[in-house]
C-alpha cells in the first residue's frame, strides 16, 4: 500500500507499506458540506436563542471581535468575507486570542485576515497574556482568577469567531476557549491548565471534565456583558460543513454535535503501530504538535509505536514542557517531578510521559535529532524511515495511519 503523507504546508511524503500489516487510514469522516460560504450565511440568518448579528451590533460605540490566531484551523478570512456583506468591519476592533502563544507572524496575520488586513491592520491587537492590562472579574470554583485582557472587558459588545473541534485536554475548542485561555492573563491560564493534569481532562468529555468547567466557571464572571458567537465546524477538506451562530453556550453545544459527526472516527481495532499527522497549520511547533500524540493513543495497543509526523515550524514552542521531559529517561520519574510544581505546559509533559510508560514514541520533524532524544523520542528523517524500522522490530505488526491527527479521535466500536 502507498500512501502520500502530508508534511507541512504543501509538502508529503511517500510511505509504503506491505499489505499485510497495513490496517488502514482513518481521516475526518466524509461529510456534505455544500458551499461553505453558504454555510456561514446559513448560520448568520439562523442564530440560537439570539437576534442576528446586524441587529446585535445596532448602537454599539466599542464593538470588539475575538478571532483565533494562526494555530487554529479557524477559517476565520472566509468568515469576515461574508461578514463584510452586512457589516462594516472597519468600524470594529479585533482582538486576536493568542492566549499564552506569540503574536502572530505576518504571513499569519495574511491566514488569518486574509485580503482585507490592510483595510483591518490599525483595528487589531493580539493578546498578550503577560503584558497587557487585565482586569480580575472574579473566581470558579477551583479559585483560579479570571483576570482577563481589558479590552474585552471595557468593549460594549463582544462578537467571537472559533471553530469547533475536539480537544485533548479541554474536550472541544470553540466557545469558552475564545476568552480562557483566548484573552486571559498568563497566571489566569497557567491556573485552568493545571487541571489538564487530572484524567478526566481528555478529547470529547465535557461532563465531569474539571479544564472545561472551569473555563465554564470562568466566562460567567462576564456576566450580562453581550456576546455573539460565531462558530464554524469544517470538513476533512478544510471547507466550512455547518456554522452554529447567537447564543455563546447554545451554539456552542450546536456545534459540538456537528464536529462529532466530522472528527469522532469509529475504529474495530488498535494498531500495534500509529502514524498520527499533525497537518498544517496545527504543525507550527511541538508544543502544539503533541495533540496528534495525544489523540493517536486511541487507536494504539499497549505496548505499541506511535510515530508523529509534523513539520514543527517554528521549534518546540512553549519550552516548560520540554525542560520536565529532559530531565529524566524514566517516565515515572518525570510524573514524581511534577508533582511538585506546575507550570504551563506542563501538563503536556505529564501526558507525554504517561504514554511514554506504555508505549515508544518516534517523530519525523524538522527538529534537530538531539532536541527529540533528550526527550525520549527517537528521531527518523522520513516516515518510511520510522515506519521500516518499526516493522523490523515487529514483523508481523498492523499498522494505522492517522490524518489530521491533531482533531481526529478514534473510537473503538
Amino acid at each position: 500500500m502507498r500512501i502520500e503523507v502530508p508534511y507541512g504546508k504543501e509538502g508529503k511524503q511517500s510511505l509504503d507499506v506491505p499489505d499485510d500489516n497495513f490496517l488502514g487510514t482513518i481521516r475526518p469522516n466524509e461529510v456534505d458540506s455544500g458551499f461553505d460560504l453558504d454555510a456561514v450565511r446559513k448560520g448568520l440568518d439562523h442564530p440560537y436563542g439570539a437576534q442576528k448579528l446586524e441587529e446585535f451590533l445596532e448602537g454599539a460605540k466599542d464593538a470588539v471581535f475575538i478571532v483565533n490566531d494562526g494555530t487554529r484551523p479557524t477559517p476565520t478570512a472566509r468568515v469576515l468575507h461574508v461578514l463584510e456583506e452586512s457589516v462594516k468591519l472597519q468600524n470594529h476592533r479585533f482582538l486576536i486570542a493568542t492566549g499564552a502563544h506569540r503574536a502572530p507572524t505576518d504571513e499569519e496575520y495574511e491566514q488569518i485576515f486574509g485580503e482585507r488586513l490592510h483595510h483591518l491592520r490599525d483595528r487589531l491587537h493580539a493578546h498578550d497574556a503577560r503584558k497587557d492590562h487585565m482586569v480580575l472579574l472574579g473566581e470558579t470554583r477551583n479559585g483560579t482568577a479570571m483576570w482577563m485582557n481589558e479590552l474585552a472587558v471595557k468593549a460594549d459588545r463582544l462578537v467571537i469567531i472559533t471553530s469547533v473541534e475536539p480537544h485533548y485536554f479541554a474536550g472541544y475548542t470553540g466557545g469558552r476557549k475564545s476568552f480562557l485561555p483566548g484573552v486571559a492573563a498568563y497566571k489566569t491560564i497557567e491556573q485552568n491548565h493545571r487541571l489538564a493534569m487530572s484524567k478526566d481532562a481528555q478529547a470529547l468529555k465535557l461532563d465531569g471534565n474539571p479544564v472545561h468547567e472551569d473555563m465554564m466557571d470562568a466566562i460567567k464572571e462576564l456576566r450580562d456583558k453581550p456576546i455573539f458567537a460565531i462558530q464554524v465546524v469544517l470538513d476533512r477538506h478544510q471547507q466550512i460543513y455547518r456554522v452554529a451562530t447567537g447564543d455563546l453556550n447554545k451554539s456552542f453545544h450546536q456545534a459540538v454535535r456537528w464536529a462529532n459527526q466530522v472528527f469522532c472516527v469509529d475504529i474495530h481495532q488498535k494498531a500495534d503501530i500509529v502514524v498520527s499527522v499533525a497537518s498544517y497549520p496545527m504543525d507550527i511547533d511541538l508544543y502544539q504538535s503533541q495533540k496528534a500524540i495525544e489523540n493517536g493513543r486511541w487507536a494504539l495497543k499497549p505496548g505499541g509505536s506511535i510515530i508523529l509526523v509534523s513539520k514543527c515550524r517554528s521549534g518546540i514552542g512553549d519550552e516548560a514542557f520540554y525542560d520536565q521531559l529532559s530531565r529524566s529517561k524514566d517516565p515515572d520519574q518525570v510524573l514524581r517531578n511534577l508533582d511538585l510544581e506546575y507550570k504551563l505546559g506542563h501538563h503536556k509533559a505529564a501526558k507525554m510521559a504517561e504514554l511514554a510508560k506504555c508505549a515508544e514514541i518516534h517523530a519525523v520533524t524538522s527538529l534537530q535529532d538531539k532536541t527529540l532524544q533528550d526527550i525520549n523520542i527517537t528521531p527518523f528523517a522520513s516516515v518510511q524511515e520510522a515506519v521500516d524500522a518499526a516493522l523490523r522490530r515487529r514483523p508481523n505488526a498492523k499498522l494505522m495511519v492517522i490524518f489530521e491527527g491533531s482533531v481526529v479521535v478514534p473510537r473503538l466500536v
